[in-house]
């Protein structure tokens, strides 16, 4: 078998049949598999695939859920040469993959290649973020990067040198995970300068979202990447790489200053109250430049507290072996 395609879903059910369908497109001129693995979906989302010619996977301890799950589920069926990851809430480009699968063969030191994003709905603070990031932030142009953020076309050969696909343990950044593991190994990752995958995200408020991300152990992933690293190869990839890593530092530096700042002993309560008012505005004056707007600045500021916060909480999280299967269950097509 040539490629497997794998979906990861959890409630998707507004998408997965158009994930599903591009995904079937794209497989045409080739021999290959389409595998659903949900996560534990409580809508149609199984049900809805059920009809349509894909095998589907379920998680069998839904405790375990997470990103890294999700997606190493997928991996754990795949019997393509190669093989593709793409979120229930995607729809892939068919011209992508011939395109991708012949770059891989003409490049055998790249383990893997994606091709240009597309954030549909830019609604929210968190997705204008991203929209901006993906217009031009590195890592998202073509040529060389250090991981395929938005699934990507993977050597399932590469995947085996390292050991698994995605750490089944991490809430988030699976993909910049996979890809410094990949690249300690000293394999490449590229992106073409053609169109990938369309992205269609949340649609509810950033900061309901912030909430939700806090809750779920999402917002905590950048302190999981960091304790999957300690004392393994790629170490020094995440630390130089992983800006969030910093940015959870710097925050923390932050806030031990505004708490020496406010129990000073020895500043008369006035210079005390403009040194604080000084050191609260700097950061948020900052972000509001970076982001061209003094709303997506504040809505910055917050996701940087929290996701410190977080950080420190996902870098102490117990761990589950990596290369410890999954436990699944396989669920029939419906007649």
């Amino acid at each position: 078998m040539r490629v497997t395609i794998g979906i990861k879903a959890l409630n998707e059910e507004r998408r997965i049949a158009d994930a599903i369908s591009s995904a079937l497109r794209a497989l045409e001129p080739f021999d290959g598999e389409v595998i659903l693995a949900d996560s534990g979906s409580r809508d149609r989302t199984v049900e809805i695939a059920r009809a349509m010619p894909v095998r589907i996977v379920q998680l069998a301890d839904q405790s375990q859920r997470c990103c890294g799950a999700g997606a190493q589920l997928a991996f754990q069926q795949a019997r393509g040469d190669y093989f593709y990851l793409l979120d229930g809430d995607m729809v892939l480009n068919p011209a992508f993959l011939p395109a991708a699968v012949d770059f891989l063969e003409r490049n055998p030191e790249f383990a893997g290649v994606a091709g240009a994003v597309r954030e549909v709905h830019t609604d929210n603070a968190e997705f204008q973020i991203r929209a901006q990031a993906v217009a031009g932030g590195e890592g998202w142009r073509a040529g060389l990067v250090d991981r395929l953020d938005c699934g990507g076309l993977y050597r399932v050969s590469a995947i085996r040198e390292v050991g698994y696909f995605a750490d089944r343990n991490l809430h988030a950044f699976e993909e910049f995970d996979l890809g410094a593991r990949l690249q300690a190994r000293g394999w490449k990752l590229a992106r073409l300068d053609a169109p990938g995958v369309d992205h269609y995200g949340h649609q509810q408020s950033g900061y309901r979202l912030l909430w939700a991300r806090l809750r779920s152990g999402y917002a905590g992933a950048a302190g999981e990447v960091l304790r999957a690293a300690l004392g393994r190869e790629h170490l020094g990839i995440v630390l130089r790489r992983l800006s969030h890593v910093r940015n959870a530092v710097a925050v923390a530096a932050w806030w031990i200053v505004l708490a020496a700042l406010a129990l000073n002993p020895w500043m008369t309560p006035g210079s005390r109250l403009l040194a604080l008012l000084a050191l609260l505005a700097a950061p948020m004056a900052f972000l509001a430049w970076r982001r061209r707007s003094l709303r997506l600045g504040l809505y910055s500021l917050a996701s940087w507290n929290i996701g410190a916060f977080a950080f420190f909480q996902g870098l102490f999280r117990r761990r589950a072996p990596p290369e410890q299967p999954l436990s699944l269950i396989t669920i029939t097509p419906s007649d």
